[in-house]
């Protein structure tokens, strides 16, 4: 099997191509061909050998993939079955997507919806499912197209774009928050109503602002959390996900006490195996044909190094994959 490696050499990490032996695969009672990957956030600095993402080495990166099983020890999957696997430390702590074959537990594994290709699933992905688990989020603190308008931070990137489509195809009116003028066409395309400049986000936050949102999806956190809290009106709700600004929150108590503001945060990593296919089922059947071309792009796995330093310096947008059987 081919694998994007990462090795501790010194006090580098060192990510190179390797061929390596099945019998070096962890644990695992399923054996899948892996098809699609993708570069996400968490595996870009895991490639970058940034800290606090990989526990242990070598590790082989890639928190997500889809494939067909190649064998398995669990009657729950069969050779032949189509496959996707999000999260579960995949790629921190256990061999990842970024290879041609993995091993992994079973209960890791989702089965693919029939209404979904393989490939698919992958424009999908872990940013998918993250987007639409924030935006089932909302929907259960209430919050309605009537209610008004949405905030979508970090819409450029994956869990952005796909939340702005989903939001948009839901009905809502979202307005859109981006750092790269250049994309402002491609955010309108996708179903943003307007877009601003994440500069107008970035300043320290006042403790309450004017009220402006009904609810909002960060994928950012830090100050631009802090400014969106600060004018979501009252009784809103804003589903967090993502700390690419920060992990601190430099705000007060005040939206959440004077405003009946809900902060919600969202985890997708270790999210209930028995309610994912539930989640993937509904990401199937909102998303339209159109959307897989729009937001993606195609890559080997020999240029994962050169998209990943691409992604830390925010020069990509939507979601790229990796096509693991080219």
């Amino acid at each position: 099997m081919k694998a994007l490696v990462l090795q501790q050499q010194d006090d580098k990490i060192v990510p190179e191509i390797h061929q390596v032996s099945p019998e070096s695969l962890p644990k695992g009672d399923v054996i899948i061909d892996i098809h699609w990957s993708t570069i996400n956030y968490k595996d870009a600095l895991a490639i970058n050998g940034k800290a606090g993402v990989v526990r242990q080495y070598p590790m082989v990166p890639g928190i997500d993939f889809s494939g067909i099983v190649h064998h398995s020890e669990d009657p729950r999957f069969h050779i032949g079955q189509h496959v996707l696997l999000t999260g579960w430390g995949v790629g921190e702590t256990h061999w990842g997507g970024l290879a041609t074959q993995a091993k992994v537990p079973a209960d890791y594994l989702t089965p693919l919806p029939e209404s979904l290709s393989l490939k698919h699933a992958m424009v999908i992905g872990t940013a998918g499912f993250t987007a639409m688990l924030c935006v089932n989020a909302l929907e259960e603190a209430g919050i309605t197209p009537e209610s008004g308008d949405i905030l979508v931070s970090g819409a450029s990137g994956g869990v952005g774009s796909i939340a702005t489509q989903l939001l948009s195809l839901l009905g809502y009116h979202v307005v859109a928050i981006s750092g790269r003028e250049e994309n402002h066409d491609y955010l309108l395309q996708i179903g943003a109503k307007s877009v601003l400049p994440r500069s107008e986000f970035t300043h320290p936050a006042k403790p309450l602002d004017k009220q402006r949102w009904a609810g909002a999806i960060d994928t950012v956190g830090g100050d631009v959390l802090a400014n969106i809290l600060a004018q979501v009106n009252y009784n809103g709700a804003v589903a967090a996900c993502g700390l690419a600004g920060g992990f601190t929150l430099p705000t007060t108590v005040m939206p959440f006490i004077l405003r009946n503001v809900r902060l919600q945060g969202v985890d997708s990593v270790y999210y209930p195996a028995a309610k994912r296919s539930k989640v993937w089922e509904r990401l199937a059947q909102l998303l339209p044909d159109t959307f897989y071309g729009q937001v993606s792009r195609e890559i080997s796995l020999e240029e994962c190094v050169e998209y990943a330093k691409k992604l830390l310096k925010n020069e990509v947008t939507g979601r790229t994959l990796v096509n693991l059987q080219n």
